[in-house]
């Protein structure tokens, strides 16, 4: 009885413990440029959000397994509404 509750605690905890992901996207960047290394590069796939503009992210890009896209967590301020005053008579 004992070893099968070990058991079963040690197992549980295994499956608990999953390993955490640091944010992936930098929200100070408003471009983020998704590079894929394949499987035969051995690297896997990683987002590089250091860039100021779609142009400069896609120069970058030139000749590489990447794509470049807006960055989800940047905060885009929409332009201020223009208030519209209307003329009564």
């Amino acid at each position: 009885m004992r070893f099968s509750f070990g058991l079963i605690m040690t197992a549980g905890a295994l499956f608990t413990a999953t390993p955490s992901h640091a944010q992936t996207f930098d929200p100070r960047y408003p471009v983020c440029m998704h590079v894929y290394s394949g499987a035969n590069g051995g690297g896997g796939e990683w987002y590089d959000c250091s860039f100021t503009s779609l142009p400069q992210c896609r120069a970058t890009a030139l000749g590489r397994s990447a794509i470049c896209d807006l960055n989800p967590y940047y905060p885009f301020q929409e332009p201020p509404r223009r208030w519209r005053h209307e003329r009564s008579g």
